[in-house]
């Protein structure tokens, strides 16, 4: 697939946001959850997932609370059940850039837990959220047992791989900052956004400040940028949503 394709919602499965009881879902467990997505580490057979849920503890964070910080020793991997987290780096300078938006389905601390190393980035919500904290040794044993999880492990670094180069070409292969803003705007549709009658809508999670810090710009180029493209028919912004009306016109501008 060329680097700057939008993935089809048949080969890609967009998660749609949670829904519905979502308190009720989360406390009865991975297995009674009717979310799961093909790809995400949700994904796996009942089975599995309720070998997971005996080793899993549940855990509700409010809006702004950091799950973990840059730097930490990685005793935990957390799996998002409802609501979105940002991960973001910092130097040693005191500069700190938004890497990307992870949302229901992913697995935080997954690599550097595996690798013995700690965690690489500081997850923080954007909105209030449900995870099921595993910790490492109790997954290592989890994963002992099943195959299918090993297996999804590998998908899930591998799709980790695949953010950070997505990450890297957004910063260095753009040359304009319409064209950052549609990569990254593509990026979030692939990752977090719900695919609907030829549409992507995307929650607005980030401030046009965050997105400027994601695209090497400025607060208001960001916003002068989104008019230009809601003017053109490309998106809209609405209830608290981006929706893309035409991918195929973000995907031609990187």
């Amino acid at each position: 697939m060329p680097a700057n394709q939008i993935p089809s919602p048949e080969i890609n499965e967009p998660r749609r946001p949670r829904r519905g009881r979502q308190s009720e879902t989360f406390l009865a467990g991975c297995v009674a959850c009717p979310n799961r997505k093909p790809g995400w580490f949700c994904s796996l057979g009942d089975a599995v997932l309720a070998d997971l849920d005996v080793v899993a503890t549940p855990r509700l964070l409010a809006p702004g609370e950091r799950l973990f910080n840059q730097g930490e020793n990685a005793d935990r991997l957390y799996v998002i059940c409802g609501g979105y987290l940002k991960l973001t780096a910092d130097s040693s300078h005191g500069k700190t850039m938004i890497l990307r938006v992870a949302g229901p389905g992913a697995i935080l601390g997954l690599h550097a837990a595996m690798s013995e190393r700690p965690y690489e980035v500081t997850a923080e919500t954007l909105q209030a959220a449900h995870v099921r904290a595993v910790h490492k040794s109790d997954f290592l044993g989890f994963l002992r047992r099943h195959k299918e999880a090993q297996i999804r492990v590998v998908q899930c670094i591998c799709q980790e791989y695949r953010f950070a180069l997505q990450d890297a070409c957004r910063i260095a292969l753009t040359d304009t900052v319409a064209a950052r803003l549609a990569r990254l705007l593509a990026e979030l549709a692939q990752q977090i956004g719900e695919w609907h009658d030829g549409e992507y809508r995307i929650p607005l999670l980030l401030t046009h400040e965050e997105l400027a810090s994601m695209t090497c710009t400025t607060r208001e180029t960001v916003t002068r940028t989104l008019g230009q493209f809601k003017k053109e028919g490309i998106l809209s912004i609405r209830d608290s949503a981006v929706t893309v009306h035409q991918p195929e016109r973000l995907q031609g501008m990187f």
